[in-house]
């Protein structure tokens, strides 16, 4: 396994795993656009390969708040479906923990849903605890 930066040869991978093994509507185009444009001052993309083929990713971002001390949020963790339980995920959020410390922070936080049991126990496992339950609210203006 390698872990790397993302590039923007990733987007067709990226976006098939979030539409396959997250249920997301994923447009390649939106993706590629994303990796383009990513601040690299406060967000990073790390994918894991096998073989060659993107197996996994994670973005992460600098997440500053009036009341906290700098922590690092994961906006998205995916692995595919037919390579879990092989140490990708693990990589991964040590990939992105690791790019905090270069930061000089050592906090990390998550969201995660709520009917996703399995990833709860993963995130246990790598030491996180659940602190909180929250509902999130979206609004669109048109």
């Amino acid at each position: 396994m390698n872990v790397r930066k993302a590039n923007e040869n990733d987007a067709p991978a990226i976006c098939r795993i979030c539409a396959d093994d997250l249920g997301y509507e994923c447009s390649e185009r939106l993706v590629l656009n994303r990796l383009k444009n990513l601040d690299g001052s406060r967000e990073a993309v790390f994918v894991a390969e096998i073989e060659g083929a993107v197996a996994g990713f994670i973005h992460a971002e600098k997440y500053e708040l009036l009341y906290f001390e700098p922590m690092i949020n994961i906006l998205g963790l995916a692995v595919s479906s037919e390579r879990r339980r092989q140490g990708i995920g693990t990589a991964l959020i040590s990939s992105a923990e690791n790019w905090g410390k270069e930061l000089g922070i050592n906090t990390m936080r998550l969201n995660s849903g709520h009917s996703r049991k399995e990833a709860h126990d993963f995130y246990r496992a790598m030491g996180f605890d659940d602190e909180k339950l929250q509902i999130r609210f979206i609004k669109k203006n048109d």
